[in-house]
């Protein structure tokens, strides 16, 4: 979900990131994503328009380092980033909010993915238990429909593997956090699946 600026409120925060220093217009692009948990990314043909149009109302200067160009804040910048504290407190809010449903998305990608991997080892120690029960027929081993289901197991676990690890590095790529509560979910869920299976296979 991408967090919505409304009208000035992109331009107001450009002129707080660049209140607690100056920046390069790469950094304040990276700024803008790592505080929104990369939902908001801006490109260039967004951030510089509004820095020049700062500068022409006298509110940021910019200066040339090396490859680089530099922008900085100056008093009247700094004078409107006090007056309009309020509405910088609103934008941070709704900017948090949206951190936290990324946060949400993924701990939801999570449980629906070990939702899925239960679903089919419980679908596969039934299948198993069936065939146990029956004695084999003709030319069937019964060692080598355990080896068959062994294979599925492993398929199922490795998937599910693959879809987690995957939701959770993009997430932490595009520069959202990883609450420690959610790995210590994770991590007692896998925990409770595991002994449920050790269980079954006991059975």
């Amino acid at each position: 979900m991408t967090p919505v600026f409304s009208h000035g409120d992109l331009r107001l925060y450009l002129l707080n990131l660049l209140d607690e220093g100056p920046r390069h217009g790469y950094d304040i692009m990276q700024a803008l994503s790592d505080r929104t948990g990369g939902t908001y990314t801006p490109s260039a043909g967004t951030i510089y328009p509004r820095l020049a149009k700062l500068e022409e109302e006298g509110l940021v200067t910019k200066s040339v380092d090396g490859r680089k160009t530099v922008y900085a804040i100056t008093e009247a910048g700094h004078a409107e980033v006090e007056a309009r504290a309020g509405e910088l407190e609103g934008i941070e809010a709704g900017l948090a909010d949206s951190v936290r449903l990324i946060a949400d998305e993924v701990r939801g990608s999570v449980r629906e993915a070990m939702k899925s991997l239960r679903a089919d080892l419980a679908a596969a120690t039934a299948d198993e238990r069936a065939h146990a029960s029956q004695a084999p027929r003709g030319g069937d081993d019964p060692r080598v429909f355990a080896r068959e289901q062994l294979q599925r197991a492993d398929a199922a676990v490795n998937e599910f593997r693959a879809r987690v690890r995957s939701d959770l590095r993009t997430h932490v790529a595009r520069g959202g956090d990883l609450a420690a509560s959610l790995v210590d979910e994770l991590a007692s869920d896998l925990d409770r699946i595991a002994r449920d299976i050790t269980r079954a296979l006991r059975g």
